[in-house]
């Protein structure tokens, strides 16, 4: 198809190119030894672009601003990291992409360009493997963690920004194996007033949240943190990553998750954004209503 040929023209599948200069990359030191998949790894799911190779460790990473930007930075920043490793795209052993929950318009380029590459890199194509943006999540923050040397608890609760007053939650268990990778409540809309009583009926038996089993991990603390103040819990800044998707995406790939490029389909949670002409006069009127009821009575 057309933007199939688009997207392969742009990153050919053979062939050497001048090495990467001022993308936003890390640095062009000596990288360590591959000892793992050949993996390449795509997160838009939030406003940060975060794409980065690796093999058995991230060997070159990339960020920079994500949504609507990065249908245009992405396919030069995937072209200079594969340049960055020595790489073609005919060499990787998958590709991998966080899939959702997030901005849906993110979520459409990941899909899109993972399905592109994955399609024209070699005959037959390259596996791809897509991975809830929550788990990445998940992980960023537990890395993040033992980075600093701080314990993690042994429940993770994601949590994503959805806008429109929600937030995408999933709940994980950590163990000395890292995470699971199979949610213990899968991803869904949770409204932030009501993040405490989905986590009590999420937990397991025997886990409590004033006993500091949970860990709050994401990007909501700053925007909705007020509306569930009370609930206990460490808090963990976090955003999911590529790199956070190239530590998961080994266990991921030997367990079978890995798909073909057709079969890559991203994870909404959120069926509807965008609400109709009629949708938004009724909640207009509806807001009418309420002022006037809360407006005094003018004394006779």
């Amino acid at each position: 198809m057309k933007w199939v040929q688009t997207l392969v023209g742009i990153i050919p599948p053979c062939g050497v190119r001048p090495p990467c200069e001022g993308r936003g990359l890390t640095d062009n030191r000596p990288m360590p030894a591959a000892t793992g998949p050949k993996l390449l790894a795509i997160e838009t799911s939030t406003d940060t672009l975060s794409v980065a190779v690796g093999a058995g460790v991230p060997l070159a990473s990339h960020t920079g601003p994500g949504a609507a930007q990065a249908s245009v930075t992405l396919l030069p920043a995937v072209q200079a990291l594969l340049d960055q490793a020595g790489w073609r795209l005919a060499d990787l052993d998958a590709i991998v992409f966080a899939r959702g929950p997030g901005a849906f318009t993110g979520l459409r380029t990941a899909t899109a360009v993972a399905q592109g590459l994955a399609h024209g890199a070699r005959p037959g194509g390259v596996p791809v493997l897509p991975v809830d943006s929550l788990l990445a999540l998940a992980e960023a923050a537990c890395h993040s963690r033992a980075q600093a040397g701080q314990p993690v608890p042994a429940l993770v609760a994601a949590l994503l920004d959805a806008r429109m007053d929600e937030m995408y939650v999933a709940l994980y268990a950590h163990g000395p194996q890292g995470l699971a990778p199979e949610p213990l409540s899968p991803p869904r809309l949770c409204a932030p007033g009501d993040l405490g009583a989905w986590l009590q009926q999420a937990l397991p038996a025997g886990r409590s949240l004033a006993a500091g089993d949970c860990l709050l991990a994401g990007n909501v603390f700053d925007v909705y943190g007020a509306q569930f103040s009370d609930v206990p819990g460490e808090r963990q800044p976090a955003l999911p990553t590529a790199d956070a998707l190239l530590r998961l995406a080994p266990a991921l790939l030997a367990a079978g998750a890995a798909v073909a490029a057709r079969d890559a389909l991203p994870l909404y949670v959120r069926d509807k954004v965008a609400q109709t002409t009629a949708e938004r006069e009724g909640l207009r009127l509806a807001q009418i209503a309420r002022l006037a009821e809360q407006a005094p009575t003018p004394e006779a």
